[in-house]
């Protein structure tokens, strides 16, 4: 039976509501408490074991009840079993790969080499004394020319995110997209005016680093992402939901959260040597620290 069959066969049995009745509260509590039976019903399968002989007929009892009521509710939001069931895959295949992943072509290709991202390069953070005493983060390209203004931390609590260039520089790595490591690197797409200004411009420069500041204010909550092997959905939905007008809008939410965990993973060595030589690789997607 598939879902569109189960849910017109589902909704026949669907008690009208009482007049004055909000339609949806009857099956959306229905499901609530049909979701607690099915905890307690799995509850007595852990608890008795073999001696529970009945247990996988009353999950499979309990589980049926928690479809119809989500075909009952789907059906009352005016929406398709069949068409909720398919979204759902598409958006597990975005954030769960299960095959190898399908290599997208470079965003810069077919642009002169000089506008393109290299795909070898060597950076170096140094933390350098200002004239006004602060401790800054200069980053230098392997000729020692810098690229970029100095960084602090820009707070009033030393977090390191005088490091955060390195988060661009994963995105580089790991997307084939940073409108800020262009602008570091002066690798903007000058020869196409749309593709310089849409895609290399301010306001692409200005949401790659709002997604560095919102994700570096989940990553403190979050230890820093130390440990951590995946992100919280909401957060890379968001930064989908960010970028959707620009050509990264193609990479998957895996493949952000593989360039924020790579990016951390960088973030935490500079950090805790005070800067160090980092290498990216854009052919492998891989960006490896050197300390200082």
């Amino acid at each position: 039976m598939d879902f569109k069959r189960y849910q017109q066969a589902a909704i026949k049995t669907l008690q009208p509501p009482a007049d004055g009745t909000d339609p949806v509260l009857v099956p959306l509590l229905g499901l609530a408490g049909e979701v607690g039976s099915l905890t307690t019903a799995y509850k007595k399968f852990l608890r008795d074991g073999p001696a529970f002989e009945q247990g996988k007929h009353q999950l499979r009892e309990e589980l049926g009840d928690v479809l119809w009521y989500i075909a009952a509710l789907t059906h009352r939001f005016g929406l398709d079993l069949d068409d909720v069931a398919a979204a759902n895959l598409e958006k597990v295949k975005d954030r769960w790969r299960t095959t190898p992943q399908e290599e997208h072509a470079p965003f810069d290709v077919g642009f002169p080499a000089h506008e393109q991202l290299p795909r070898q390069t060597t950076l170096t953070f140094t933390p350098t004394k200002a004239d006004d005493g602060r401790t800054v983060i200069v980053l230098t390209r392997e000729d020692g020319t810098p690229a970029g203004d100095p960084l602090t931390s820009a707070s009033h609590v030393e977090d390191g995110y005088r490091f955060h260039d390195i988060f661009h520089l994963a995105h580089a790595t790991v997307l084939g997209w940073s409108p800020v490591t262009r602008f570091l690197l002066g690798r903007k797409r000058k020869s196409d005016p749309r593709a310089d200004e849409a895609e290399d411009g301010g306001r692409a420069i200005a949401i790659e680093e709002g997604i560095s500041a919102l994700v570096f204010s989940y990553a403190a909550r979050h230890r820093y992402l130390a440990d951590i092997k995946h992100i919280d959905q909401e957060l890379l939905a968001t930064i989908g939901h960010m970028t959707a007008h620009l050509e990264v809008s193609i990479c998957r939410a895996a493949d952000w959260e593989r360039a924020i965990l790579t990016g951390y993973t960088a973030w935490r060595q500079l950090r805790d040597h005070d800067g160090g030589t980092v290498h990216l690789d854009l052919d492998q997607r891989t960006l490896t620290v050197t300390q200082p």
